[in-house]
């Protein structure tokens, strides 16, 4: 299950962490957001060991990252937002492209 941060925990948790992060920028009246959130979990799940994944409540915490839709999904590296992707995906195209994503 992916856990949710927040302002005031984001850069510790998100910026200064040794692994990838997904990022699942969502909102609670989102219903393509409410159809994620099993894919996001399978993927925090899955994958616990090799990228970390939260949560943004758009309604609170998302004014620094430019997210004009939800959902949107944010991959950061080293500190540094590497691929954004809007949109409801199946879980197969969302690993496919953490996986492009993560080895340019």
């Amino acid at each position: 299950m992916a856990e949710r941060v927040t302002k005031d925990t984001f850069e510790e948790k998100v910026l200064k962490s040794s692994l990838p992060v997904l990022i699942d920028f969502y909102s609670d009246s989102c219903v393509p957001c409410k159809k994620m959130s099993p894919v996001i979990g399978a993927i925090a799940d899955e994958q616990a060991e090799k990228l970390n994944v939260y949560k943004v409540n758009t309604n609170f915490d998302s004014e620094k990252y430019s997210v004009m839709s939800v959902p949107t999904i944010v991959l950061f590296k080293d500190g540094e937002e590497i691929a954004r992707k809007s949109g409801a995906e199946k879980k197969a195209v969302l690993e496919e492209w953490i996986t492009q994503s993560l080895d340019k």
